[in-house]
């Protein structure tokens, strides 16, 4: 699972990066190549749990970040930065929304949603190149000699090139499995789903004026929105402890650091739910696709789990969180038993059973 850090110049998103992965770039890092970058997901689930259950081990699911080089007229035109693109699962657009005059703006002055808009036509502009060229070579070959794939991909294409004439992004078009399997190597960027983060001044983080401007373009979009502070996410992460930090949210009035919001926005647009293993020797967090069935969650653990699966026992965490202990649970008659068709929910506790 990985999520592509992508914005103009001079946005903040190389300081989002740092914040949201703890690496330390230099001052003046200048990168032609992606940055790769891990995260830890952040759950209070997660955390509730080790406190719970005192392991001696924790493990939190993490994502892969990719901090991608700078949207310039240059890398455009060569299209650098869209092949970059094509490598990653989602993009995270980081988004200018602060002013500062000792910072130059790319365009000259400071407009979000135009910003928003100028890189979703970018993004629009190489997926319609592509369909052409595609509609094209697959003309030429089809009057040299009749085939019928490639008819049928002539008559996706054109259908795709129609939806994208109409500036809508491909995640919002429908596709059946054997188009699926047709476009599925091709390098179609708006069929990834997009997360904006705004990145604002301190004084405009409890401000949601901004996030309602741009909820038109997320609802006709199919886009995520958040705003966030990276200049006081960075101070906040240079702190030495724990206590500190919350201290420095609460003064702030910032109910949640931008790793938790964005990890969760990540999660939802890439169908991925939480579930938990638990014991005195490890707390872990797991990911999973929405309406997995408990064995394809088993297989997420170690695939000899799902080979050998015979059932679930499933705690709901907050039944747990209510009664204190698997041994409460177990007296109410409340730690279930799930075979295969069992399709695990967000936040589920799983034991599983298995034969080797």
């Amino acid at each position: 699972m990985k999520v592509g850090i992508i914005g103009l110049p001079q946005t903040g998103k190389k300081t989002l990066f740092q914040v949201l992965t703890g690496s330390r770039l230099p001052e003046h890092t200048v990168s032609s190549k992606p940055l790769p970058g891990t995260a830890n997901i952040i759950d209070d689930r997660f955390d509730k749990l080790v406190a719970m259950f005192d392991p001696k081990k924790q493990t939190h699911a993490r994502i892969d970040l990719v901090l991608l080089p700078k949207m310039e007229q240059e890398s455009i035109a060569r299209g650098d930065i869209f092949r970059d693109i094509t490598d990653v699962d989602a993009l995270c657009h980081v988004v200018r929304a602060f002013e500062d005059e000792a910072i130059y703006h790319a365009s000259g002055s400071v407009d979000p949603l135009r910003d928003v808009e100028m890189v979703n036509s970018e993004l629009l502009m190489h997926d319609q190149i592509f369909a052409e060229k595609r509609i094209e070579r697959l003309e030429v070959n089809l009057k040299k000699i009749k085939d019928e794939k490639q008819a049928k991909e002539l008559e996706l294409m054109k259908r795709v090139q129609t939806h994208l004439e109409g500036e809508i992004p491909l995640r919002l078009m429908e596709f059946t499995e054997d188009e699926e399997l047709m476009i599925r190597s091709y390098p179609f960027i708006t069929r990834k789903e997009l997360i904006i983060v705004f990145n604002v001044a301190e004084d405009k983080l409890d401000d949601p004026s901004l996030l309602e401007r741009v909820r038109p373009i997320c609802e006709t979009q199919k886009l995520e929105a958040m705003s966030v502070s990276a200049q006081v996410e960075s101070e906040i992460a240079e702190l030495d402890s724990d206590e500190e930090k919350q201290e420095f949210l609460r003064d702030l009035g910032i109910g949640e650091p931008a790793l938790g919001m964005l990890t969760r926005l990540c999660l939802k647009a890439l169908g991925r739910i939480s579930f938990f293993t638990v014991g005195k020797d490890e707390v872990h967090h797991w990911l999973v696709r929405v309406n997995s069935p408990a064995p394809v969650a088993a297989g997420a653990i170690h695939s000899d789990l799902q080979k050998g699966f015979i059932r679930a026992e499933v705690m709901k965490y907050d039944e747990l969180m209510e009664h204190g202990s698997e041994a409460e649970l177990k007296k109410r008659g409340k730690m279930y038993v799930q075979g295969k068709d069992y399709i695990v929910v967000d936040g589920d506790i799983l034991n599983i059973r298995f034969s080797v």
